[in-house]
């Protein structure tokens, strides 16, 4: 094939996804979000049947936008990072501090992708451990293609826009505890941005999100950020609710630490 050929052939491809954009709030983010390179990856996505159309805007971050896009019958979240206007040091922090992403270098692009993949990994970690996240399906490069939270192509609310009931909220309050320890004792995880605009409330349920920053154990900084998230989930509660607090917050995951650190010390003895 010619040289002209391919990029006829490229500028077709790019056409025919630019018309699944389908409102006109998404084409006012066509430059910021679908540059040529996430295009691509789009319809590298699509050809091996991972999605098969795209739809309209669900929200908007600080660092990503997410999308509807529909698989057969399924509707599906796809979260994809602006790489224009990503906070690269913020993110290069992050990421050098983890023992898994620790040798990152390169480009702005390089940053954003490991960033994705470090996003779609604690998804899968923090699902393994029985907390509930959105599932990841699949990524590439600035793309995350994951189970979308809510009904039909509407997103669950986040917590912060609920109303719950003093019975509701409590049972939610001690949710989410659990989630916090489950992250922490069993993934090895800390969410590091924790709060009530990063938990959605899902038919009853707390679904936490937003995890491309959520650091191992061994991060340099993952106390400093279990405290934050800790102080951020307790001052919520007791501002709205009037319930809860900080210490018992983390005398629940310290009571979990104890005891599964003892269901080791008693394995290890009947093993030996």
């Amino acid at each position: 094939m010619s040289r002209r050929s391919k990029d006829e052939d490229f500028d077709a491809r790019i056409d025919a996804l630019r018309t699944r954009i389908k409102d006109s709030d998404d084409l006012n983010v066509e430059d910021a979000v679908f540059d040529k390179r996430t295009l691509m990856d789009l319809y590298s996505l699509a050809s091996k049947g991972v999605i098969d159309a795209l739809g309209g805007s669900v929200s908007t971050g600080k660092e990503a936008n997410i999308f509807a896009a529909l698989s057969e019958e399924r509707v599906l979240a796809l979260k994809i990072y602006r790489i224009s206007t990503s906070n690269f040091n913020v993110m290069r922090d992050y990421l050098h501090g983890d023992p898994r992403f620790s040798s990152v270098k390169g480009t702005k692009r390089a940053i954003v992708a490991a960033w994705t993949r470090k996003e779609y990994r604690n998804l899968l970690r923090a699902e393994q451990a029985g907390v509930r996240v959105p599932h990841p399906f699949a990524m590439r490069e600035n793309i995350l293609v994951m189970e979308m939270i809510g009904q039909e192509d509407a997103a669950a609310p986040p917590l912060k826009d609920m109303e719950l009931g003093a019975a509701e909220a409590e049972r939610i309050y001690q949710k989410i505890i659990e989630y916090i320890s489950i992250l922490y004792n069993q993934a090895g995880l800390v969410h590091a941005d924790l709060s009530e605009f990063n938990i959605l409330y899902d038919r009853g349920e707390p679904v936490i999100i937003d995890m491309g920053q959520s650091v191992t154990l061994d991060h340099p900084q993952s106390k400093r950020f279990l405290e934050r998230d800790i102080s951020n989930i307790a001052n919520y509660f007791q501002k709205k609710y009037s319930i809860g607090s900080s210490e018992e917050i983390w005398d629940r995951i310290q009571k979990a630490r104890e005891l599964k650190n003892r269901d080791y010390k008693t394995d290890y003895k009947r093993q030996h």
